[in-house]
């Protein structure tokens, strides 16, 4: 009960920010860029796997954003509505560059104290192993994948983001695990996300 009304108490706030983005409060929009960075630069760093160009790509979402905001109807949630713009410059920039860009060791979470040195080794490769194979994917499928599983979005969620079905949705996840599997087969890895 107690997550219902924080969740419309934070719809509430969002729709007044996001109206009085419409009406060109450049305050407004400042809270709803300090609300979201993270959030759209996640997505992006895991699509493209490169901090400076995730930058670039949060960055040209924010400019996009603050040029078409008029444009939201409040029909969808607006976390839908951003996670589709970003979706968008996601794939408008891969196919801008038409190749993948590497991915950098930066963005390496921490691993545990509790391993051994080896045991860090081995999980650092593994997830070095995991990023190169999700990098790999075709763009449709590596962006589900993120969505689902760093986004922790439902299949009507990533539909409705990506302007498609939910059985769209289903056959490119079930795509992109087969080609997990077999990238990380090779590897003795399990892809069963």
């Amino acid at each position: 009960m107690r997550e219902q009304v924080a969740m419309k108490n934070e719809r509430a706030v969002d729709r007044r920010v996001i109206e009085a983005c419409q009406a060109g409060d450049r305050e407004a929009f400042r809270l709803l860029f300090d609300c979201w960075q993270d959030r759209v630069y996640s997505v992006a760093y895991h699509y493209c796997g490169d901090a400076t160009a995730a930058r670039d790509i949060s960055q040209q979402v924010f400019l996009k954003l603050f040029s078409t905001i008029g444009q939201f109807r409040f029909q969808s949630e607006f976390s839908t509505w951003l996670y589709r713009l970003t979706a968008n410059v996601c794939f408008d920039e891969h196919r801008r560059k038409r190749k993948f860009l590497p991915w950098s060791d930066a963005g390496d979470m921490e691993v545990k104290e509790r391993y051994t040195a080896e045991e860090k080794l081995d999980r650092r490769a593994m997830q070095s192993s995991v990023r190169a194979a999700v990098l790999e994917l075709k763009p449709k499928l590596r962006m589900v994948i993120l969505l689902k599983y760093f986004e922790g979005m439902s299949y009507e969620e990533m539909a409705e983001t990506l302007g498609c079905s939910p059985g769209t949705i289903a056959s490119r996840l079930n795509r992109g695990h087969r080609a997990l599997a077999r990238k990380l087969g090779s590897l003795g890895l399990r892809a069963d996300i």
